[in-house]
C-alpha cells in the first residue's frame, strides 16, 4: 500500500505537521477502551481520518501507523513485535484506503466545507468497515472470536460515532484549510471530549452487564436458598415439598392470567415454594401424626406461618416474601390466622398462595381420606369467596384450571417438577393431617 501511494504521487509534504498528529494519535491510542477481551476502541480515528483527509491518504496513513506505537509498550506475548506489525499494517491499510477514498470524493465535488464534509463522512465509514474486516481476521483464524462476534461488540460504539465525529472533523478540517494550519492544536479538545464519552460508554456497559450479572446471581440464590429450604423440610415430610412445588406453580399461573409483572410472577412462584417452610419448627412427631389433629396440635400448627416468617426475616432481600409467608392462612372475611387481617389488608399474593395452597390440599390424598376431584375442590373454592378467599384470585384460578387438562388440576402431570426439589406428588402418601377452615376448605 505504501508503495503503491508513493508511485501514485503521493507525498508527506509537511512532516512537523504530520509529527504533531502522530503524538496526538498515540496519545489517543494509549488510552483505549476495552470492550471485550479481544476488541478495543479509542478516538484515535478522529486524528487519523483528519490527517488523511487534509494532508493525503500518504500522511494519513503514517499518522494512523504511528498511532500503535503506543500500543506496543504495553503489550505482552511470545511474539510482540510481529502482533505489533500485524496491528501496524491493518491501521495503514485502513488509513490509506480512507484517505483514498476522501480524495476521490472531494475530487467529485466542488469543494468548500460540504464537499470536506462529504469527504470525512465517506472516509469514516470505509475506515470502519475497512477496519472491522481486517480487524477481525486473526480473532476468527485463532479461534477466540468470530467476524460476527466482532462486528457485535465494536460495531455499534463504532457506527454511532460516525455522526458524532465526522461534523467535527469537517470542521476542524475546514478550519485548517481557510483559517491557518495551526489549527491544527484545537484536535485537543474535542480529542479529549471524544474520549470522555467512549469512556461513559464503557462505563454504561459494564455497569449494565454488572447489574444483569448480579441480577442473574441473585436470582439462582434465590432459587438455591428455597430449593435448600424445602429439601430441608422433604426430608421431615416429604408430602410437604411436592405441595410446595405444586403450589409455587399453581400461584405463578394464577398471577400470569392476573396480569401481574413478571417481577410478582417470579416471587410468587418463589413464596409458594417456601411458604411451609415454618412447619420445620413444629414439635417433632406432629407433622407425622397419623389422623386428625387434636385443638391443641392444631394450634401448634397454626404457628408454622409465624415460624416461617422469622426463619425468612433473617435473610437478606427476604423481607417482602417472609410477609406473605407470615400472611398466607389469613382469610378476607378476618377469621383466619395469625394476624386476622382482612381483605385487602392482607398482601396480594399471599391471597394468591392461600387458593393455591387450599385447592392442592384438596386435591391431594390425605392419610385419613382420598382427594378430592378437582370439580369439587373447584366447587368449595367458589363456595368459600368472599370469607375466606379473594373472589379475583379464585376467578383467576377457575380460568386457569378451565383451560388446563386434568393431570395439571390433579398436580400429577410430568412437568410439575421444582428442579432440585422433586414432583409435586411424591409417594409414598405420608400420614399428615390437615386442618379444616370453617368446614369449607382445608389448610
Amino acid at each position: 500500500m505504501c508503495v503503491g501511494l508513493l508511485v501514485a504521487g503521493y507525498r508527506i509534504d509537511q512532516p512537523i505537521v504530520v509529527g504533531i498528529l502522530a503524538a496526538l494519535a498515540i496519545a489517543a491510542e494509549r488510552q483505549s477502551i476495552t470492550l471485550t477481551p479481544n476488541a478495543e476502541v479509542s478516538v484515535s480515528s478522529l486524528v487519523y481520518i483528519f490527517a488523511t483527509v487534509v494532508l493525503g491518504p500518504l500522511s494519513g496513513a503514517v499518522v494512523g501507523a504511528a498511532s500503535v506505537l503506543g500500543e506496543l509498550p504495553r503489550r505482552d506475548g511470545p511474539q510482540p513485535i510481529l502482533r505489533w506489525g500485524a496491528w501496524t499494517s491493518i491501521r495503514f491499510i485502513v488509513t490509506a484506503t480512507a484517505g483514498l477514498t476522501a480524495a476521490a470524493v472531494l475530487g467529485a465535488t466542488s469543494g468548500g466545507f460540504w464537499g470536506l464534509f462529504a469527504a470525512v463522512t465517506a472516509a469514516f465509514v470505509v475506515e470502519m468497515v475497512t477496519d472491522l474486516w481486517l480487524g477481525s481476521v486473526a480473532p476468527s483464524i485463532r479461534g477466540t472470536s468470530t467476524i460476527l462476534a466482532v462486528v457485535r461488540s465494536v460495531g455499534p460504539a463504532q457506527l454511532a460515532s460516525v455522526p458524532l465525529y465526522a461534523p467535527m472533523v469537517a470542521v476542524l478540517a475546514y478550519s485548517y484549510e481557510t483559517v491557518s494550519p495551526w489549527s491544527v492544536v484545537l484536535f485537543a479538545i474535542p480529542a479529549v471530549a471524544a474520549q470522555r464519552l467512549l469512556l461513559l460508554y464503557r462505563q454504561q456497559r459494564e455497569t449494565a452487564e454488572a447489574l444483569g450479572d448480579a441480577n442473574a446471581r441473585l436470582a439462582s440464590a434465590n432459587m438455591s436458598f428455597a430449593t435448600a429450604l424445602v429439601a430441608t423440610l422433604d426430608a421431615r415430610d416429604r408430602y410437604t415439598a411436592g405441595h410446595s412445588a405444586a403450589v409455587a406453580i399453581y400461584a405463578a399461573d394464577i398471577a400470569k392470567r392476573m396480569e401481574l409483572s413478571e417481577h410478582e410472577q417470579k416471587l410468587v412462584h418463589l413464596c409458594g415454594l417456601v411458604h411451609d417452610i415454618g412447619k420445620i419448627g413444629l414439635p417433632a412427631g406432629l407433622l407425622e401424626k397419623p389422623g386428625a389433629l387434636s385443638l391443641e396440635e392444631r394450634r401448634q400448627m397454626e404457628q408454622h406461618s409465624t415460624i416461617g416468617e422469622r426463619i425468612l426475616r433473617n435473610v437478606d432481600d427476604y423481607s417482602e416474601i417472609a410477609a406473605i409467608v407470615r400472611h398466607h392462612h389469613e382469610r378476607v372475611d378476618g377469621n383466619g390466622y395469625p394476624d386476622g387481617l382482612i381483605s385487602d389488608e392482607i398482601p396480594l399474593l399471599a391471597r394468591i398462595i392461600a387458593v393455591a395452597d387450599a385447592y392442592n390440599a384438596m386435591t391431594s390424598d390425605r392419610s385419613y381420606r382420598d382427594a378430592m376431584p378437582s370439580r369439587v375442590a373447584r366447587l368449595r373454592l367458589a363456595q368459600a369467596v368472599e370469607s375466606q378467599f379473594d373472589t379475583a384470585v379464585v376467578a383467576a384460578f377457575e380460568a386457569v384450571l378451565t383451560g388446563a387438562d386434568e393431570p395439571y388440576r390433579m398436580g400429577i402431570r410430568d412437568d410439575f417438577v421444582f428442579e432440585g426439589v422433586g414432583p409435586a406428588r411424591p409417594e409414598p402418601i405420608p400420614a399428615f393431617a390437615s386442618v379444616a377452615l370453617a368446614g369449607v376448605v382445608e389448610a
